[in-house]
């Protein structure tokens, strides 16, 4: 891949730096000189060590734990770079948080998805870079360009080269049923979809599943896997209805937030859990786990904007 020149200017917020150092590696370019630390208060402290004046620079910055120590470290970093007479602020946010109350299901709810992309916006970025959103209606909570991409051409080359016949894509529930048809459509299999409801946060009750599972290994496709509470319930649902206890879990953003590691460790029913590396994901003991690499993804994005080119590919192209 061809290096961008000196006019592009890449910085890593303190969320997921191994992904920046990734991106930065592909192109050939050192990670931007930037100084990120706390007061005694917990006040955020960011320092830019280089010019950036009239270059297009690119944060990458999840929006993993603590979820809101990275949030607001993003905007201080999104000022400091306006203020340093930065050309271009683009935000590559690989985990777009706070994007499960992207509309009001119970009176007096925020709409938390709408409050970053106005937040983000108003404190200076011109453009948006993020996989998998959890709605994807949220592209039109902005007012400038968003660049939605997918990991499901990763997930999809791994498991064709697994060779599985006897298998089955399962969305979990409706929100999942389109990336779950794209994906069957793309390794030849068919498709199967979960009812659920939700009783509170993080934890859902299986009521129907419809399509035929039994006897065949279920591929469950999700945007994310938070506490692991629903996924679990689901591939039990999926064994009760005849499905082989050998279940591939597969997700682009790993929150993985407590017990998740314990529960899907010990969920006899899950072969493997494959995930991308959006989020952080250092040194946990899960034999089970896989880690496809998204900063390819990232890097050829970077590339392409910055000279100009169409990066729908990066979109899943070859599922349309």
């Amino acid at each position: 891949m061809k290096r961008p020149g000196d006019d592009v200017k890449i910085f890593s917020g303190s969320s997921n730096p191994r992904l920046a150092q990734d991106v930065c590696r592909l192109l050939g370019m050192q990670l931007g000189e930037a100084k990120l630390s706390r007061f005694q208060s917990g006040e955020v402290y960011v320092g830019i060590n280089e010019s950036v004046r009239g270059a297009d620079v690119y944060v990458i910055q999840s929006f993993s734990h603590p979820v809101n120590d990275h949030f607001v470290e993003l905007m201080v970093m999104i000022d400091a770079l306006k203020r340093s007479s930065a050309g271009m602020i683009n935000v590559i946010a690989p985990y777009y948080g706070y994007a499960r109350q992207e509309k009001q299901d119970a009176p007096r709810e925020p709409i938390t998805a709408k409050m970053v992309a106005d937040v983000l916006t108003t404190v200076g970025a011109e453009r948006i870079i993020t996989m998998d959103l959890h709605a994807a209606a949220i592209q039109g909570f902005f007012n400038i360009p968003v660049d939605h991409m997918t990991s499901l051409d990763l997930i999809a080359d791994y498991l064709r080269k697994k060779n599985l016949k006897d298998a089955v894509v399962v969305s979990p529930d409706a929100g999942r049923a389109k990336t779950a048809e794209r994906l069957a459509t793309y390794l030849d299999l068919p498709v199967a979809l979960m009812n659920k409801r939700r009783p509170k946060h993080n934890e859902a009750e299986i009521t129907h599943v419809i399509g035929d599972v039994k006897d065949k290994i279920p591929i469950i496709i999700e945007d994310m896997i938070d506490t692991g509470g629903t996924i679990v319930k689901v591939i039990e649902g999926l064994v009760e209805n005849g499905a082989r206890p050998e279940a591939i879990l597969c997700a682009t953003h790993a929150l993985f937030s407590s017990p998740a590691v314990e529960r899907l460790n010990d969920a006899a029913a899950i072969s493997e859990v494959v995930v991308t590396d959006t989020m952080p994901i250092q040194d946990l003991q899960m034999p089970k786990l896989r880690v496809l690499s998204a900063a390819p993804l990232f890097a050829e994005a970077i590339h392409r904007i910055h000279n100009n080119r169409s990066i729908s590919k990066l979109f899943g192209e070859s599922f349309r």
